[in-house]
């Protein structure tokens, strides 16, 4: 299933949340993020096998810009 995440970094973490859930996790780099909230979606929609959620083809994310 994909995800539409929303990817942010916090000072020296990043941050990647889900959403439509709000389901949200962090690590030291964009892979640690992103593997980190894959876990925890995967934990999240374990306690709801009844939710269908719709699949999307984009992924959004930040990007900061100096001006």
């Amino acid at each position: 299933m994909t995800r539409q995440i929303l990817i942010s970094k916090d000072d020296s973490w990043f941050v990647a949340e889900d959403i439509e859930t709000n389901v949200a996790s962090q690590g030291k780099s964009l892979e640690d993020a992103m593997a980190n909230l894959k876990e925890a979606l995967e934990l999240y929609f374990e306690d709801k096998p009844d939710i269908v959620t719709p699949i999307h083809s984009y992924m959004l994310s930040t990007l900061e810009v100096f001006a």
